[in-house]
């Protein structure tokens, strides 16, 4: 019988779980990683890594669509969505593969099956049910849960998913047929990436939000931006609009939507929900063994404690942002806490985990938005530069974007930072090391930066904050 004793388990095997696995083995600790699907969780098989593989097709079309711009010549460019969707699963199976190299090389022992806890010694027993049914039990000193979310479904509205005509992110990531009309409630980040997918690919997309704007999350000007980006692609969007209903045909849905006060009945082909995402807290145990749950969602303080003894949580299972990195962040730190390896005074904290959206344009942000800046009571310097002020964007055909930085007038730190445009969730770590660092404004206009690049718009934009940008 395989050894069945550990110092630390975890179970979910997704970037939370997995990094957390890999630096507890790091640490001298011995352990194992549970997973009932395939390692490397939802992100790498089914959200962050597939996803970009799609839109990656979609940006490869959209630049053979335009390439006379460039002035090349390319000739009915199109695609095939059965190719589109093998590389995107093909890119998913390479990485889940490497999540098992590590796992072999970091000695971390994986289980295979649905977890669920018991009260044991001192941590919760863990028990494990294969494929087969049969259950064992495994114990360890320790256990880390990190078993992720799902999406929302509103079944009281009519908003289910039933895997035909009316999609999660799983079902979108892998279609049969390409919709002509395609319908996207909720224009968070997973909303928008999958509108923006579709609609490079020639469906007839419409997002309906339920509040005033798209991307509620990010800056309000950042927002706009974006919004207007898309209706010029062909996207319709329609804001403050609730989604009351969905009747389903052989092949068509058609949604009942109020938008101010009036109501419209869209006909469309299919639907993408993206109203949220609800934790994986069931069927593990956790109401008899005391976990305190809110919404959900599993409670515990900066270092993924739940107040039960041995046990802890972190990533999406315990709350926003929903975001691999701080997920796996959140493990690094839970983990070290466990081995000793740093004090009380380095708890996790959500104030620097920077949002990234990889639609077309792409958005991405760190910070305190302009309007929650405001309600600090601090005096605010803002500064903002727009990518036609830039030369490497002009040469990639790119004109359209904006930094948006923003400072506390008195002390210069650096309260957020906004972007909008080509390739800014590859700029944002910038901001997030300047804000780590605690450097000040005047550190930032003080830093060269390298031309012609794109991050010379970080530079810009903090300069317009004093009122004194070199190329705008």
């Amino acid at each position: 019988m395989a050894d069945q004793q550990f110092d630390l388990i975890v179970i979910g095997s997704g970037p939370g779980g997995y990094v957390a696995a890999i630096r507890a083995s790091q640490l001298g600790m011995k352990t194992a990683i549970v997973e009932r699907e395939s390692l490397g969780g939802i992100c790498l098989n089914w959200g962050c890594i597939p996803t970009k593989a799609l839109l990656r097709s979609a940006e490869v079309l959209h630049l053979a669509k335009t390439a006379s711009a460039y002035g090349l010549k390319v000739e009915k460019a199109d695609f095939d969505l059965d190719g589109v969707v093998k590389r995107s699963r093909g890119v998913a199976a390479q990485l889940s593969g490497g999540v098992k190299h590590l796992m072999k090389k970091n000695k971390i022992t994986v289980i295979e099956g649905e977890a669920r806890l018991e009260k044991g010694a001192n941590a919760p027993d863990v028990i494990v049910k294969d494929a087969k049914g049969k259950d064992a039990t495994y114990k360890a000193k320790h256990v880390l849960l990190a078993t992720g979310a799902r999406a929302r479904a509103i079944p009281q509205a009519g908003l289910e998913p039933d895997g035909k005509l009316v999609w999660t992110y799983r079902e979108a990531m892998v279609p049969n047929v390409m919709p002509k009309r395609l319908l996207v409630i909720g224009s968070g980040a997973i909303g928008i990436e999958f509108a923006s997918f579709y609609n490079e690919l020639g469906s007839d997309v419409t997002v309906v939000e339920a509040v005033d704007r798209i991307l509620p999350a990010e800056d309000k000007e950042i927002a706009a931006f974006a919004h207007k980006a898309f209706e010029k692609q062909g996207m319709t969007i329609k804001t403050a609009a609730q989604v009351k209903g969905l009747k389903k045909g052989k092949d068509s849905v058609t949604a009942e939507v109020s938008v101010g006060g009036k109501t419209e009945q869209i006909e469309v082909d299919r639907v993408i929900l993206a109203i949220g995402i609800v934790a994986n807290s069931e069927g593990l145990g956790l109401e008899k063994l005391g976990v305190k749950l809110d919404r959900t969602h599993v409670v515990v303080d900066g270092f993924g404690r739940t107040g039960v003894k041995g046990l802890y949580a972190i990533g999406d299972l315990t709350g926003g942002p929903w975001l691999a990195h701080k997920a796996s962040h959140e493990g690094v730190i839970c983990v070290e806490k466990i081995a000793g390896a740093i004090d009380e005074a380095h708890p996790f904290d959500n104030w620097n985990v920077p949002g990234c959206t990889y639609s077309h344009p792409q958005v991405a942000s760190v910070g305190l938005t302009e309007e929650e800046a405001k309600k600090t009571g601090k005096k605010l310097k803002v500064g903002k530069f727009p990518f036609i002020g830039n030369g490497k964007a002009i040469a990639l055909g790119e004109p359209e974007g904006l930094v948006k930085t923003i400072f506390d007038a008195e002390t210069g730190e650096l309260l957020g930072a906004h972007m909008v445009g080509a390739e800014v969730t590859e700029l944002i770590q910038g901001y997030v090391i300047a804000r780590e660092g605690e450097l000040t404004e005047e550190d930032l206009m003080h830093t060269i930066f390298p031309h012609p690049t794109l991050s010379e718009m970080m530079h810009e934009a903090v300069l317009a904050s004093e009122g004194r940008p070199m190329h705008i």
